[in-house]
């Protein structure tokens, strides 16, 4: 996507958003008095440099605001501010990041997948000396080792597309935010072994939701259907989009110095990646051909 078109997309977004705010506010004839200078760049440009970055390939935010942003894109920006303004200018618009992450989530169609993923902040080493994010994050244990941080709540239907996040201390049990982060879902939600929970299920089946996943070995198997057993083999796609996030977004690093910026590049990474065109989903033919008739399902 051009820089020319993303932010065409976020200004559109950010028109859209404050006419509904003039809408619901009370009309006031005296105008707000505002101490200092006032803004030289605009929300709808910081949102866009923002996500940019994350479609950009660079490592570093501050490699590319001041050796591609200040560089090349002059024209397209012409009140650039430094880069210590510019990460200021990050926390005012978080609570539009957000708004446009929401206003950009997927259908669901009835087949949901859901899963979580580590966010570090720190090397295990320097968990002791760590201070920026001492009162938010948690330790905890997965497949992949020890960490210190948060953990990422994904919920995405079959196309790939975000239907719900959640962020949550590390050491928070991934069936305890389900609830909550499959609101306003319907249908199944497939889920790998560390959302096996009888409770769990009951209080989604009271929202209309079946929730499905495979038992342990040392637990009394459970029947499953041909066609739960068939979406069940397709859950790897939430693992692809976790990868996707990890390696083509800049979605965790250790180098964040606030938790309000630590949200912003979670939530403009996870924008850039709604806007791609081409995501990981499921071959919905494989899956027929699979059947030797009729889909199971109508989408």
């Amino acid at each position: 996507m051009s820089i020319l078109t993303l932010f065409c997309k976020t200004d559109d977004f950010f028109l859209a958003y404050e006419a509904f705010l003039a809408s619901r506010s009370l009309q006031d004839d005296k105008p707000l008095e505002t101490r200092g200078r006032p803004r030289s760049l605009h929300p709808s440009e910081v949102m866009t440099i923002l996500i940019a970055f994350h479609q950009s390939g660079y490592r570093t935010f501050k490699h590319f605001y001041e050796k591609h942003v200040c560089v090349y894109w002059c024209a397209e920006f012409p009140n650039l501010v430094s880069y210590s303004r510019f990460v200021q200018l990050k926390k005012e618009v978080l609570g539009l990041l957000a708004t446009y992450l929401y206003m950009h989530f997927g259908e669901c169609s009835g087949t949901s997948y859901v899963d979580s993923t580590r966010l570090r902040v720190c090397d295990n080493k320097r968990i002791s000396a760590h201070r920026v994010f001492s009162e938010y994050a948690g330790r905890s244990k997965t497949s992949m080792g020890w960490f210190y941080g948060f953990k990422l709540h994904l919920i995405i239907n079959e196309k790939g597309d975000l239907l719900g996040i959640q962020l949550t201390p590390g050491n928070t049990d991934d069936r305890s935010p389900l609830p909550e982060l499959a609101t306003g879902l319907h249908g199944n939600l497939y889920g790998d072994k560390g959302y096996i929970s009888k409770d769990a299920r009951e209080v989604l089946r009271q929202q209309g939701i079946n929730l499905v996943y495979k038992v342990c070995k040392n637990m009394k198997p459970e029947p499953l259907s041909a066609s739960d057993e068939m979406w069940l083999r397709k859950r790897v796609i939430i693992e692809s989009v976790i990868k996707e996030l990890k390696t083509q977004t800049q979605l965790e690093h250790s180098r964040h110095r606030s938790f309000v910026n630590f949200q912003a590049n979670v939530v403009s990474a996870l924008i850039a990646y709604q806007l791609l065109e081409n995501k990981p989903s499921v071959n919905l033919r494989e899956l027929q051909e699979i059947n030797n008739g009729p889909m199971l399902f109508n989408f």
